[in-house]
């Protein structure tokens, strides 16, 4: 009967690993937002956002802020500045970074764990990008395969970006209970 009246001070979070001292009154992970009541299925449906459920508004975010970045450096700087020729594979080499940093970008700035978003966002940029590069290609010709595999690779930086940007939200990685 002593141990049911004892107040716990702190919580590990079983979705992330953080320690939450005090115990927020949400029952909500000030990390990651995953519910930390042991007997509660994953299944509920209440706090899906914060435990990796796929949001299309953040999903929607990330297409704007990706398309915005990608059409102002590969497609406007050469406009503004005429010694810029961002043409084939310079185009491409250039929107890789773009979206990398645009992928950090967005996971500093969004709640929970949004890793996807970026991901999917990068992809429905990426095709558009391909064709207006390919078509506005005059010297420094590049063939279709490459111009798919070089997004692609994008796309993979994106994910590492938001990854990124997800841990420099969070903080250092946490401590796991049990380790020395």
């Amino acid at each position: 009967m002593a141990t049911s009246a004892k107040k716990v001070s702190s919580v590990v979070c079983p979705s992330c690993g953080v320690t939450n001292s005090p115990v927020p009154p949400s029952g909500r992970c000030v990390s990651c937002g995953a519910s930390m009541e042991l007997g509660r299925s994953r299944d509920d449906g209440e706090g899906r956002r914060g435990e990796g459920g796929f949001s299309v508004a953040w999903a929607g975010i990330a297409l704007l802020v990706q398309a915005v970045l990608t059409a102002a450096i590969v497609v406007g700087l050469p406009m503004v500045v005429s010694a810029f020729d961002f043409e084939g594979r310079y185009g491409m080499m250039i929107a890789v970074p773009v979206w990398f940093v645009g992928g950090i970008l967005l996971g500093m700035i969004s709640p929970g764990k949004t890793v996807a978003e970026p991901v999917v966002a990068t992809m429905l940029v990426a095709i558009p990008t391909v064709f207006q590069l390919m078509k506005s290609q005059t010297v420094r010709t590049l063939p279709l395969f490459m111009y798919v595999i070089l997004a692609v690779i994008g796309v993979l930086f994106t994910m590492v970006g938001s990854y990124i940007g997800e841990r420099i939200q969070m903080g250092p990685a946490p401590k796991r209970v049990g380790a020395d």
